[in-house]
């Protein structure tokens, strides 16, 4: 594995992925036809696609209950008590984090504020391809349900014979969800955000996936709300020279085991790191079970980047904006305070990308492709729409009422200026 440099300025090419420029135009053509496609024909196109893409046939589209009933058996109670953890641990930090309603009032009367509340239904999408993704029922229901979404539904790629993978139903059934849909790829997105004869719509789709759930996403935008570009995994590691090799090595194979297209970089002011964790790279990926799929990660994703300075290495992840930065230096608070876009910071040693995969509390599903230079990781927020309040006292109207009636002339709206005197005239209340 080849070790770059990097001094400053662009960053070489190979390193660089920006939204939907980051995807074949094949792609992007293919998944606006199957998006087209559900839109017209609903279930009907579903299945067709779900034959082709997942190789199976599927006829009820919704999982019935005793699929549940059946999952539910297989969650013991020390299964349950992780299911507990990890939902108690994401239900605390998004409650801290949720936006509420506010008003503040000003000394002339006028009260101004918000008012928050949750979308009507949100539809959640569970990768279950490569690997079913049981944390990703608790890192986007339990979000979901911490802002008040009274309607919650899954979709999610069926396995062998047409089901979906029985830990996603057992996660699903211990956090009160019974709408789970066998919809994965762009049909399942397509069908979330129009509707189908067994699907209803929802108002918002969050979730991530693989490069063409990303691009139904991006492609639905507009008829429904989404969360954000959140596609293959992707990792980048700011390490000094006192980093362990065996360590970062193990951090970037975990991200090199999802799904493919997912990217690794390793930036290091230390060329001896760098050798030694292409070494580690090596050795270890051969003992994994799904060493075919890491092994074409790291081929295609895999980069050790040598840099001059911390303060360069901190630049360069700033201009990738990975969906994780993991920061293990001798002072890794010291370095996040210039660090401006990453989806998810992990400081130190003892505080790897897993912990924030599987428990730690902030959801998993983050940007990628660069979008952490925009977006935000999921959140209760993503779920709540907000209404701007207004409520003026009669002074303040009369305090505001030359400066609207200026501005509305100036713009040619007449009626907008009268709309402010007529309520001034005598008898006005």
């Amino acid at each position: 594995m080849n070790i770059r440099e990097y001094r400053g300025g662009k960053p070489p090419a190979a390193l660089e992925r920006s939204g939907v420029d980051a995807f074949p135009p094949e792609a992007v053509a293919g998944v606006r036809k199957i998006v087209a496609d559900v839109r017209d024909r609903g279930d009907a196109a579903v299945r067709d696609y779900t034959r082709r893409f997942d190789r199976v046939e599927v006829g009820r589209l919704r999982v019935a209950r005793a699929e549940f009933t059946a999952a539910r058996g297989l969650a013991a109670e020390p299964v349950k008590r992780v299911f507990r953890r990890v939902r108690d641990n994401i239900r605390g930090y998004q409650e801290a984090a949720m936006a509420r309603d506010w008003t503040a009032v000003r000394s002339d009367g006028a009260m101004l504020g918000e008012k928050v509340s949750p979308v009507a239904s949100a539809g959640l999408y569970i990768p279950g391809g490569t690997a079913p993704l049981v944390s990703t029922v608790f890192m986007t229901v339990v979000p979901a349900q911490v802002a008040g979404v009274p309607r919650i539904a899954l979709a999610t790629p069926p396995g062998p014979g047409g089901k979906v993978n029985p830990w996603i139903l057992a996660a699903a059934d211990f956090l009160g969800v019974d709408e789970v849909y066998r919809a994965g790829g762009a049909q399942g997105i397509a069908a979330l955000a129009f509707g189908t004869e067994s699907v209803p719509r929802t108002e918002m789709i969050a979730g991530p996936g693989n490069s063409y759930v990303t691009l139904a996403k991006m492609e639905v935008c507009g008829f429904v709300r989404i969360d954000m570009p959140a596609g293959p995994s992707e990792i980048a590691i700011i390490a000094d020279g006192s980093a362990r090799p065996r360590v970062l090595a193990a951090d970037m194979l975990a991200q090199a085991e999802h799904g493919p297209g997912g990217s690794c970089v390793l930036i290091s002011t230390s060329r001896k790191l760098l050798r030694e964790v292409a070494r580690e790279l090596s050795r270890a990926e051969q003992e994994l079970p799904r060493r075919r799929i890491a092994a074409a990660n790291l081929k295609r994703g895999a980069f050790l980047v040598k840099v001059p300075s911390i303060a360069r290495a901190v630049e360069l992840a700033n201009r990738l904006a990975p969906e994780h930065l993991e920061i293990v230096t001798g002072k890794p608070e010291a370095v996040l305070q210039n660090i401006e876009n990453a989806g998810a910071v992990f400081l130190g040693e003892s505080s790897p990308v897993a912990v924030g995969d599987y428990i730690a509390g902030p959801s998993h599903v983050l940007p990628t492709g660069g979008a952490a230079a925009a977006f935000s990781p999921l959140s209760a927020n993503d779920f709540l729409k907000k209404s701007s309040v207004v409520g003026y006292s009669r002074e303040a109207l009369r305090k505001e009422a030359e400066s609207v009636a200026l501005l509305a002339r100036l713009e040619g709206l007449e009626a907008h200026a009268r709309s402010i005197e007529l309520r001034l005239e005598e008898g006005g209340r």
